[in-house]
């Protein structure tokens, strides 16, 4: 809001004659556009999209390879003039696949990269040596695929899981600071992974009906968690911040994505990159506290702050699963 409409000043005679002869007041004016703000229909956020598990997750569909996987995904993403979108990458995917290897140039030939360690590992299920060698073991790959100057040195934690102890956890971010590594956090998260094989098998079957019900499902799920993303930053903050959005690449991608977009403009936020998301002074904090369950940074501060979750729809976990089969 202009600072001019709230400071006070002299306004010139004609002005209070206008407001006194029935058009809304300086005050009005105000009162109404901070009671849109805080509805919601003028706010507009910033928010990162970005994508685990290159170059797949989930199944393919017969017939599908994973480079027309990246190819269509990379595409909607072009045509939607979406800010660069960082791909985290797990390469043991690429061991003797060499349609994966292609998938994983493709996208890197038109997108930024990042760590995503070398097999997924889970932070919580190994000591933090192990895990620091599964970052290391993943960057030669990284080294490889992205021009000298571009910066790969972003982690994103598989599972969103940073340590079952404050140890573990203490001693993985020491790692990664001294090896210049930034935390490529999570704020928005729908777990969009379990419609990507769903998908896949319905696409093999053919099935319309099928394919409709989770398009339905996804953007419904979506549009809640979106929601309950804004919510719980005012209740860990206190305000809005800059998100950002974890997706996962798979065969569910490129069919999807255009409606994602449009609900995500639908919901009034803005598209920016992974850097400029995290430039918000929100990312700076640290919850600094094991988890067994891990999330999103968002989840993470409810925990430790021990703040009650607001209420959202189950997503449909049993039907997803079972769909096509």
């Amino acid at each position: 809001m202009s600072s001019s409409l709230l400071a006070e000043s002299k306004s010139p005679p004609s002005r209070k004659k206008r407001e006194k002869g029935g058009a809304p007041s300086r005050a009005c004016f105000v009162f109404l556009v901070l009671v849109l703000l805080a509805s919601g229909v003028c706010a507009a956020q910033n928010v990162a999209i970005t994508f685990d598990d290159l170059p797949l997750n989930g199944d393919l569909p017969a017939g599908v390879t994973r480079v027309e996987i990246a190819r269509d995904t990379l595409a909607v993403l072009k045509r939607r003039h979406v800010p660069a979108v960082y791909g985290f990458v797990n390469a043991r995917k690429l061991e003797g696949n060499a349609d994966a290897a292609e998938a994983l140039k493709l996208w890197a030939a038109a997108e930024p990269v990042g760590n995503h360690t070398y097999a997924h590992m889970d932070l919580n299920e190994n000591p933090a040596e192990a895990f620091e060698r599964e970052i290391e073991q993943n960057e030669p790959v990284l080294e490889l695929l992205v021009a000298k100057d571009a910066n790969w040195r972003w982690l994103r934690y598989p599972y969103l899981r940073e340590g079952d102890t404050v140890e573990k956890r203490r001693a993985v971010r020491a790692y990664l600071q001294a090896h210049q590594y930034r935390v490529a956090q999570v704020t928005l998260d729908w777990e969009d992974y379990l419609w990507n094989s769903a998908y896949a098998r319905c696409e093999a079957k053919n099935d319309g009906a099928s394919i409709a019900w989770l398009r339905s499902s996804y953007l419904k799920i979506a549009s809640q968690y979106l929601d309950l993303g804004r919510e719980m930053a005012k209740l860990v903050y206190g305000h809005d911040i800059n998100h950002v959005l974890l997706l996962h690449l798979g065969a569910f991608s490129s069919a999807i994505l255009p409606d994602a977009l449009d609900l995500l403009e639908k919901k009034g936020f803005t598209l920016v990159t992974l850097e400029e998301a995290e430039s918000d002074p929100a990312y700076e904090t640290d919850p600094d506290a094991g988890s067994k369950y891990g999330g999103t940074l968002l989840e993470e501060w409810m925990d430790v702050k021990k703040i009650k979750y607001p209420p959202v729809a189950q997503k449909p976990y049993k039907e997803v699963r079972e769909i096509c089969k």
